[in-house]
């Protein structure tokens, strides 16, 4: 089926309300001669004349009599649907879905979202928390954090900060079995393990000097969330590699022990993932914009040394910098 010529019934509506092509042609902003060759395809293509033209004046015909008032209808919806997009563009209105890893999305996005929603009434976020990979063009997300070294993809990335991984422990349990000097001590340690890393039966450590080594984890618990370990680390059964921004609090408060300050799991990075594909509506944009912009400036993601607790929700300061 061949669509109408909207166009064409368009410019059509705009000669008949001023009455003269070219008061049409100015009031669009085209040359009479497209106004002209857009009326003449629209009496092509239905077989009848829609005006009356002489040199002195112009008149609707039987025809464009009773085309007249469903195209002015036309013209006007289309103004009216160009505006509001315009609008929306202007202030973003509509819901994103933005996915997150569980524990960074409670501990680091969760107590972000109130102070954007409180400035972007029109919109709202569908959150969606889990640890396991999504795939955002088959689940319908607008965007993603992703806490990983990133394959190539076709998705859209955006790097945001380095996530640093340390190995720590609770004092209790330094206490009882000992503080390791080199990684392959891990072996007589009981290590908890995340199920999501990229290889979870290998634990990799780097040395200044680009010395690695690697490391058969054992211990009583493995799980597929970060935060399950918490209670096993501050209770004392293991040792973990936790990414900083879960220690923050845990080593502030003593709770928690840096273990093999000279060596140090791999770096992997904080990424802000979109589908591919522009532009990229409005609402998107905001909520993209605003989570690069706070999050890169966390004190962990600076690489900031803990000094403080903090309250829950609530951004630590690094030392100096103005809150």
């Amino acid at each position: 089926m061949k669509l109408p010529d909207f166009e064409a019934w368009a410019v059509f509506a705009k000669v008949a309300e001023t009455g003269s092509f070219g008061q049409a042609a100015r009031d669009l902003g085209v040359a009479p001669g497209t106004v002209s060759k857009a009326v003449g395809r629209l009496e092509a293509r239905i077989g009848a004349r829609l005006f009356h033209r002489t040199s002195r004046k112009l008149a609707l015909t039987e025809s464009g009599l009773a085309a007249r008032d469903g195209a002015a209808r036309l013209l006007a919806e289309g103004e009216a649907a160009e505006a509001q997009a315009r609008d929306g563009a202007a202030a973003p209105r509509g819901r994103v879905r933005l996915a997150t890893p569980m524990s960074f999305g409670v501990m680091h996005v969760a107590p972000l979202l109130p102070d954007f929603l409180a400035a972007h009434p029109g919109l709202t976020i569908d959150l969606h928390l889990g640890d396991a990979l999504v795939d955002l063009v088959g689940g319908g997300f607008d965007l993603a954090l992703r806490i990983a070294a990133l394959p190539d993809s076709s998705l859209r990335a955006r790097r945001l900060c380095t996530v640093h991984r340390s190995l720590v422990a609770a004092p209790a349990y330094l206490a009882a079995q000992g503080r390791p000097e080199h990684p392959r001590d891990l072996a007589r340690h009981a290590c908890l393990g995340y199920a999501y890393l990229p290889s979870p039966d290998r634990w990799r450590f780097l040395a200044p000097d680009g010395t690695e080594a690697v490391v058969i984890p054992g211990g009583p618990l493995r799980a597929n969330n970060a935060d399950a370990l918490a209670p096993a680390l501050r209770a004392g059964l293991g040792l973990a590699v936790q990414p900083d921004f879960m220690l923050w609090d845990d080593l502030a408060a003593g709770r928690l022990e840096r273990v093999l300050p000279g060596w140090s799991a791999p770096p992997i990075a904080l990424h802000l993932m979109t589908p591919p594909g522009d532009p990229r509506p409005a609402r998107v944009t905001a909520l993209a914009d605003y989570l690069a912009r706070t999050l890169s400036a966390a004190p962990w993601a600076r690489g900031t040394d803990v000094t403080q607790p903090h309250r829950a929700g609530e951004t630590p300061r690094s030392p100096g910098v103005p809150g």
